[in-house]
């Protein structure tokens, strides 16, 4: 019996490290005959695992997706990483989900990985100001499914002001972005791309489709270039003394962007949380540049210049 149980976990194993196998493949594997992997692939069934049987020239078995989730077997690698982003990353309004999946999981953790789980306890992690709102799990899924099967979807979106707005797009990728999910999708109506934050989405309406055939987007440039700007404290546009090539890359687009004004010069929209993280990434620059607002950070130009006007003085 004891032998049984194993080579069924070897078998369930197997299963799930790829896609398809032939019966002949898995008994030279297990050392069985194929007799005894068919009667083997019964008993998982009857445990509530799905193999299903595949059909063409060879046929064969695939692990497919049931109806419940049955036990899964994690090698030492999957299971700690497991853990980790669930301690270290639950999702806002997960917390408590995520919590009792930790502990589960832990709970059966050999000693050798559970006290490799327990040395991330002193890891320290920063607190965010602003934790992200919660979302809704069936929400998300939804909206992922749909990014997948390339679903036409139709959904009521409400603004930063509340103002709500009837939205048919075709879904493209789902992003994480600053503690925020975004949905980077066409939006139909408006023949371009638009970012829906997934906390202000409302589920969407049945049915979905028709599909439509995907199209090649950078969807986190996208976010990071127009999204994370939106949520800055302070925003500044700077007249900087050189190319707009130049200055492009030397600056991440998460931070801001670019406009040629002509071959010498550019307009750089950048912004920040702080007036002085902002005068920091300006100055890596290494070019001459002109500021004139926000008026928090040109007194906090002319402060730093003062301060390395007297560093200097003879």
């Amino acid at each position: 019996m004891l032998e049984t149980s194993a080579r069924l976990l070897r078998l369930l194993a197997l299963l799930q490290s790829r896609r398809d196998w032939q019966g002949s493949e898995l008994a030279d594997e297990l050392q069985v005959s194929p007799r005894t992997v068919r009667r083997d692939v019964d008993r998982l069934r009857e445990l509530g695992y799905p193999v299903n049987a595949t059909t063409g020239s060879f046929g064969g078995y695939r692990l497919g997706a049931g109806a419940e989730l049955p036990p899964l077997l994690l090698d030492d690698s999957e299971a700690v990483a497991v853990a980790a982003a669930l301690r270290a990353n639950p999702v806002t309004g997960l917390e408590e989900v995520s919590l009792r999946a930790l502990l589960k999981l832990e709970q059966v953790l050999p000693s050798r990985l559970r006290h490799r789980v327990a040395a991330l306890d002193q890891v320290e992690s920063v607190p965010h100001d602003n934790p992200g709102p919660a979302l809704d799990p069936q929400l998300l899924s939804t909206l992922a499914a749909a990014c997948r099967d390339s679903d036409t979807l139709r959904f009521d979106y409400h603004s930063h002001d509340g103002t709500s707005t009837r939205r048919r797009v075709e879904p493209h990728r789902l992003v994480n972005w600053g503690r925020r999910w975004y949905l980077v999708a066409f939006d139909t109506d408006r023949q371009d791309w638009r970012s829906f934050r997934v906390d202000r989405v409302d589920p969407p309406r049945p049915p979905h489709g028709p599909r439509f055939t995907p199209r090649e987007f950078d969807a986190t440039g996208y976010v990071a270039s127009r999204v994370s700007r939106a949520a800055w404290r302070f925003q500044a546009r700077v007249l900087v003394h050189a190319p707009a090539d130049a200055v492009a890359d030397r600056i991440h687009d998460a931070v801001g962007t670019v406009e040629a004004v002509d071959d010498t010069t550019c307009v750089l929209d950048v912004g920040s949380d702080s007036v002085e993280t902002l005068a920091v990434w300006i100055g890596l620059l290494g070019f001459d540049f002109e500021v004139t607002s926000p008026p928090e950070f040109v007194a906090h130009v002319r402060s730093l210049a003062a301060r390395y006007a007297r560093a200097v003085q003879d």
